[in-house]
């Protein structure tokens, strides 16, 4: 009996994710299981109008994430911008049936209206940039489900290629260069992230 040989390492797919997806969830539901889980976890949650996403975020999830959050936090420090860092903070809009944890979420722009305080979303303002890696497939369609709740600029990260999205009248547009950060070429980032990874290579080899 022929046995068929391992799949090479450089050709499979990356999984950056665990994900389970529920479906005609109910709001009051999608609540009680958010009061239910610790606030120390790590999973999170995207529920859009009936259906709940369960993501676990694995290594490549994790180091991308943290990744581009140091690129903008260096960013920020260089241009003299105030910023709110929100984190994977849960934001609730229960008059929408939509609920988030982002990767990374940002006050910039809108930092002064927020900042000293928690935010009351649905009555603030969205954050000004969020940020969400998504290396395996997602059922959540992330670019609608943001763009309804009124989030201005949208990065999107699949392991591989950035993109940029700038709201315009009520959807996005993809663009090259962020509309935070106009002056940064998006190379960049992809140049901070090859570097990092070459770094962690030689930290990590046995």
């Amino acid at each position: 009996m022929a046995i068929a040989a391992p799949e090479p390492q450089s050709t499979l797919r990356p999984v950056g994710e665990q994900r389970v997806v529920l479906r005609g969830l109910a709001w009051d539901s999608y609540l009680q299981i958010l009061d239910a889980l610790p606030e120390s976890r790590g999973s999170r949650l995207t529920y859009d109008d009936g259906v709940l996403e369960i993501t676990v975020p694995l290594e490549d999830h994790e180091f991308s994430g943290r990744l581009i959050e140091r690129f903008i936090l260096t960013l920020v420090e260089l241009m003299g911008l105030p910023i709110k860092t929100m984190g994977s903070t849960t934001m609730t809009y229960p008059y929408l049936r939509k609920g988030a944890e982002p990767d990374n979420a940002y006050y910039v722009q809108n930092q002064p209206l927020v900042k000293g305080r928690n935010v009351v979303f649905g009555q603030d303002p969205p954050p000004d940039l969020v940020v969400e890696v998504d290396i395996t497939h997602t059922d959540i369609a992330k670019n609608q489900f943001y763009a309804s709740l009124g989030v201005p600029e949208f990065w999107r990260f699949n392991g591989q290629v950035w993109r940029i999205y700038r709201l315009e009248e009520g959807g996005y547009r993809e663009m090259e260069v962020s509309p935070t950060f106009p002056d940064i070429p998006k190379e960049w980032l992809y140049r901070f992230l090859a570097i990092a990874k070459i770094m962690k290579s030689k930290l990590y080899r046995p």
